[in-house]
């Protein structure tokens, strides 16, 4: 545990959980900790922001999620409509894109949406500054879940150690059968 990470939960800022991937997330995890609705990152957390990876076995899971009778909700900063709409489709969810997080209207939308109270509903994301901050403030609880590997922003090489939970090496890869791309 890094000192940031130390703060952050003196703070009371930091992911309330965390986990390596959606799909380590199980079913009984979701039930023991009453989830009835979860609003979910895209971009890093279910598939790369260059759409190369998608996060392992995550179709599978959120199929199961629902199966499970847990609504699902995606919250996004992304700015390309047509992408955003693309995986909305693909992935049979609703959601809204430039939601400005962590700002709290795009989690009051989906809890809306949801018809859901906070106490009901988790975020999950791989973002600290946007996903989890965003859950602090909208008094949602939240887990942390590894940042897939995608090309990295400026900000990102100064500071993402610090805010993102790095995808291991050592780990799996599901490969975007559309984009094609296989490098990891």
């Amino acid at each position: 545990m890094t000192l940031f990470d130390r703060i952050l939960i003196l703070l009371k800022l930091g992911p309330d959980h965390r986990f390596m991937t959606l799909s380590t997330i199980s079913m009984k995890w979701l039930s023991e900790n009453q989830i009835k609705g979860l609003i979910l990152d895209l971009d890093n957390t279910i598939i790369s922001e260059d759409d190369c990876y998608l996060s392992p076995g995550v179709e599978r899971w959120l199929q199961q999620v629902q199966d499970y009778g847990i609504q699902i909700f995606l919250v996004s900063n992304g700015k390309r409509e047509a992408r955003f709409i693309n995986w909305k489709e693909r992935l049979h969810l609703p959601g809204i894109h430039q939601a400005r997080k962590p700002f709290k209207s795009g989690f009051k939308r989906a809890l809306r949406s949801m018809n859901l109270c906070p106490h009901d509903v988790m975020v999950i994301g791989d973002s600290f500054h946007t996903d989890i901050l965003g859950a602090k403030i909208s008094h949602l609880r939240c887990i942390q879940v590894a940042s897939l590997p995608h090309p990295k922003l400026w900000w990102e090489n100064l500071i993402g150690a610090y805010i993102q939970k790095p995808y291991p090496q050592e780990y799996p890869l599901d490969i975007n059968e559309i984009k094609g791309k296989v490098s990891h």
